[in-house]
């Protein structure tokens, strides 16, 4: 890549699996740099050894790969240690990092105390009284601090790319803790760091990001960086407009793949809901990469629909030719052919559903209709020899005349005990696939 490219980066933590939510951010960010030429850069943030595990990341990748987003470089936060530990030394002698010996538990109390005096529960900075002498006692008597970064109580500025002007006054801000007293870094740091080094040019991710933005734009400036253009994006929510969290359990990546979603179905819906432009399904990734425009974000929270996403399913299948999709169908434990997709595709939200009308088809259903003398007619009038194409219009025909029914009065029923349900398929074919021997058995188990 080159200094003038814009180049993203998408920070995923090792520590579940992808929700909703957080691979909308992948998109957007991918979208991004696609439509500029740019770099999309995957960073994988594993620096919490407790609760980053291998296999969250293996899935993380997987569930990239699945939807067709490939990054151009892959960096991981977990081999990068001594370049976070170099820059906390740098603010240190700058004095803008400070050593802190609380707990926890005494950061606490003075939040308590703080709000039950009614003032805002910011750090007080204790800290910075310690001499170098009562630093010294302190780690002779075995305690290992945490860092602060040290802000300058003044106002932030930055021209977002999603909400235009921004601005914080940090002075509402606690300094922010940059290193744990385990030595662990904090994102706040680590992020920065990596952002410089690798000459991230556009940050975009969601607007709970927006006061740690306004302290990381400080971060950049003590590490003698310009920061990155930022982008805030208004987060996603449910239909209910509660929150969507991987560790609330909501909907994940892997979950949709597992119920059939199909992956421009999911990307469709995430690079427009939230937008000025409306849904609509795509059925490659590049004509969605060429009508991302980040302007186009509005303020209001856009909410995620599962039944909107179902029917941008079901539109996506009609215009699947069997080839597009038979790589899906292998993990079927019954042979689906060209034309039975081809005849199904226009009646199914998600490939769960094949099951529901193979066993239509070519497996059992309950009985549904029980006029005898209807049914005992289309037994008798039962064209002979083997079906074809043509049998349904035969059939229906003859049993217009015998009958006197027509239209719905003679389609519905018909489809009725045949399938079980009131619509479906093209009958003409359906009755063709299912062949003499299985419409007869169906028409007899209907029979009183």
């Amino acid at each position: 890549w080159e200094l003038s490219m814009n180049k993203v980066r998408f920070a995923p933590s090792t520590t579940g699996y992808l929700h909703i939510g957080n691979f909308r951010t992948a998109l957007i960010n991918f979208l991004f740099a696609k439509n500029k030429n740019g770099h999309f850069m995957l960073r994988i943030d594993d620096t919490d050894h407790v609760r980053s595990l291998q296999k969250y990341e293996d899935a993380i990748k997987q569930d990239l790969s699945w939807v067709g987003i490939n990054w151009d470089s892959l960096e991981k936060q977990s081999s990068r240690l001594s370049f976070y530990d170099q820059a906390r030394q740098k603010l240190l002698d700058k004095k803008r990092a400070y050593p802190c010996f609380e707990t926890a538990e005494e950061l606490s109390l003075k939040r308590k105390k703080q709000l039950s005096s009614g003032k805002p529960p910011i750090y007080d900075r204790a800290a910075l009284n310690l001499s170098d002498s009562d630093i010294a006692d302190l780690k002779a008597k075995g305690k290992s601090p945490h860092y602060r970064f040290l802000l300058d109580h003044t106002d932030v500025n930055w021209n977002d790319l999603v909400k235009g002007a921004s601005q914080y006054n940090m002075s509402n801000l606690s300094d922010p803790v940059i290193i744990r007293e385990d030595g662990r870094v904090i994102y706040t740091l680590a992020s920065v760091v990596d952002d410089i080094d690798f000459g991230v040019t556009d940050i975009l991710r969601g607007e709970d990001h927006m006061t740690n933005s306004a302290a990381q734009i400080q971060l950049f400036e003590a590490l003698e960086s310009s920061p990155p253009n930022l982008g805030h994006l208004s987060l996603l929510t449910d239909i209910s407009g509660a929150g969507l969290s991987k560790r609330m359990g909501s909907i994940s990546l892997r979950n949709l793949k597992d119920e059939g979603f199909q992956p421009m179905a999911i990307s469709s819906l995430l690079s427009k809901v939230g937008t000025s432009v409306p849904v609509e399904i795509s059925s490659h990734i590049n004509q969605i990469i060429s009508d991302n425009d980040t302007r186009k974000f509005g303020k209001s929270k856009p909410k995620f629909d599962i039944n909107e996403l179902r029917g941008l399913n079901s539109k996506l299948f009609k215009m699947l030719d069997f080839s597009d999709i038979s790589n899906q169908l292998d993990k079927f434990n019954f042979k689906i052919s060209s034309d039975f997709w081809e005849l199904v595709k226009g009646n199914i939200e998600n490939l769960q559903e094949l099951e529901l009308w193979w066993n239509i088809i070519y497996g059992n259903i309950e009985p549904i209709y029980n006029d005898e003398n209807f049914i005992n007619t289309a037994i008798e009038t039962l064209p002979e020899g083997n079906f074809d194409k043509n049998t349904w219009t035969t059939w229906t025909s003859v049993l217009m005349k015998e009958t006197g029914r027509k239209g719905k009065e003679l389609y519905n029923p018909m489809r009725m005990c045949l399938t079980g349900q009131n619509k479906g398929p093209e009958m003409a074919t359906l009755v063709f696939l299912m062949g003499k021997e299985k419409v007869l058995e169906r028409l007899t188990n209907n029979s009183l």
